[in-house]
């Protein structure tokens, strides 16, 4: 079990739901990955992340698809490409990652409570 942290801390992260509306490959990556553009709604606006979840996902599949991801965490070189936000999900037995994502259909930029 992980260290208990307050609600303020857990306020401090800033988890929104966005629609993917571009994905791509990202074959100069060291791991996998795909580059992904999401759109976080008007209060966020659109940012880029690099996510290793080729084991369950391709950028055809990715499109239109609602994310869950943390907005607030500073810009990231990762490579050439610049990740402004990391996309969240759960390792699956193998060591894939599976996206978190809500279950039904919300509003972009919704923030997670």
């Amino acid at each position: 079990m992980s260290d208990e942290i307050t609600y303020d801390d857990f306020a401090k992260v800033d988890i929104r739901v966005g629609t993917v509306i571009r994905a791509e490959p990202y074959p100069e990556a060291r791991k996998p990955a795909i580059k992904l553009w999401v759109d976080f709604g008007p209060e966020i606006g659109e940012k880029k992340s690099s996510a290793q979840i080729t084991a369950h996902y391709t950028p055809d599949t990715l499109l239109g698809k609602q994310v869950m991801g943390v907005v607030n965490f500073p810009p990231r070189q990762i490579g050439k490409f610049m990740s402004e936000c990391l996309i969240v999900g759960f390792s699956d037995e193998n060591g894939g990652i599976v996206l978190a994502a809500p279950d039904q259909a919300v509003p972009v930029g919704g923030k997670l409570h």
